[in-house]
Formats: structure tokens, sequence, C-alpha cells
């Protein structure tokens, strides 16, 4: 079992950056596929990104190619999630995620693991 643990959230402006960090503990963290999700009041949580246990490869939402990055340091047993050119609409609670898989998944169901989550505003 692992426990994830977000941070760095917090009110913004549209077009700022601001970078999302996860802690995990409890199992080794190198064996996680990790992702991050957000959940807009009143919508569904949707993927954001996902990164594989060695980080080299990851996979992002259309929505923020180009403007997000998901990196990891499995020394710190750290996800971090880089938003730049943040836009109003991506107010959201942003959570971390953990997956036990072979794959890289963009779906909730796949992930076993969750945090708290973030609060992320961004302002017009």
């Amino acid at each position: 079992q692992v426990q994830l643990v977000e941070s760095g959230g917090g009110l913004v402006q549209a077009g700022d950056s601001l970078r999302l960090s996860c802690a995990a503990s409890g199992r080794p963290f190198s064996e996680y596929v990790m992702g991050w999700f957000r959940q807009a009041p009143g919508k569904e949580r949707e993927f954001v990104a996902a990164i594989t246990w060695s980080g080299s490869r990851t996979i992002y939402a259309d929505s923020v190619k180009g403007r997000f990055t998901i990196s990891r340091d499995n020394a710190k047993a750290t996800v971090y999630l880089q938003m730049s050119s943040l836009k109003p609409e991506e107010t959201a609670v942003y959570y971390c995620a953990a997956a036990r898989s072979v794959v890289v998944p963009r779906t909730r169901s796949a992930y076993g693991y969750w945090g708290q989550g973030t609060q992320v505003t961004v302002s017009s």
C-alpha cells in the first residue's frame, strides 16, 4: 500500500505557472505508475498526465499537452506536475494517484491509491 500527499496548489492568475508535488510513502515508489487527475466543481474527475515507474514514458490529456510536464524523482519518492500558461477553466482540485500497472493508464479505475487533493484556482 502507498500513501500519497499532494502540495503546491494555490491561487494564480491566468497565464501563470505552478508546480504541484506528490510525496509517496509506504511501498517502494518505483513500483508504481503515477498519474495526475483533476476535478472541477460539478464535473467528473478527469485525467491530466501519467508517467511510468522509470520516467521513460509520459502521457498527457490533449488539453494540457505542451503546457504541463509530469516528472518523478524515485529517490525522493515524489512526482511533480509543472503547469504553465494556466487557464481559468483549469481551476480544480488536483489529485495524485498510483497504479501498479505494466501500461500507463488514463482511466480512474486503474489507479488504486489516491491523495487528498490540492486546490488550484486560476483567476482571470
